[in-house]
């Protein structure tokens, strides 16, 4: 019926059908109406029929919404595989998704493109300042007082306490150094602190 839709010939019908079954995983429920499908392949199916008339741009809106999070890691590999051969324009609001799923990325405000880049480079453009987080072993007021006095450093901010561990969120300014994270290291080692966790957290789509 898709076939007949997009005005193909018998021959390039049979071949077209052959080779979206193929692409879109669509052979072990070939012979199965569509009313006996579980959601993950209609999903397939979907995709089978929009690539049918070998389109050279497919767009998508929001092609996992309502699947399981097993459902979703198959049909976000098979958009990447359709990716290398296609230029694949996903609309999503599920921004892990995204992430995951695309090489470039326009965010869309009011109907202006206020971002454009890959993830890496939005969140390169929109980290500005970057944010650590440490765990340490020792009092809070002594622990906090040193960090502030490390440099490149905004705001300090104290985010909870268990079994004696202080766990502080550290601001940098934007002139921070690239070895900051030693820094912290290297103080708490001459302080006679124990460093329970040190890392810098990262900025994700949902950040930008």
């Amino acid at each position: 019926f898709i076939a007949a839709m997009r005005s193909l010939t018998p021959a390039a019908t049979t071949a077209n059908i052959e080779r979206v079954v193929d692409v879109c995983g669509l052979a072990p429920i070939a012979a199965k109406d569509i009313g006996e499908l579980s959601k993950g392949f209609r999903q397939r199916l979907g995709l089978a029929q929009a690539l049918l008339h070998d389109p050279d741009v497919l767009i998508l809106d929001e092609p996992t919404i309502g699947l399981d999070p097993h459902q979703i890691i198959e049909i976000r590999n098979l958009i990447k595989n359709i990716g290398r051969h296609k230029t694949v324009i996903l609309s999503s609001h599920i921004l892990p998704e995204v992430a995951a799923t695309c090489d470039r990325v326009l965010i869309i405000n009011r109907g202006s493109i206020v971002g454009s880049g890959t993830p890496a480079e939005l969140a390169a453009l929109s980290r500005g300042t970057q944010t650590v987080l440490v765990g340490v072993r020792g009092p809070q007021e002594t622990v906090a007082a040193e960090l502030r006095g490390l440099g490149a450093v905004a705001e300090v901010r104290h985010v909870a306490a268990l079994d004696g561990v202080n766990r502080f969120e550290i601001i940098c300014t934007a002139d921070a150094p690239a070895d900051f994270c030693e820094r912290i290291f290297s103080l708490a080692v001459r302080s006679g602190w124990s460093l329970t966790e040190l890392y810098r957290k990262t900025v994700n789509l949902e950040d930008v």
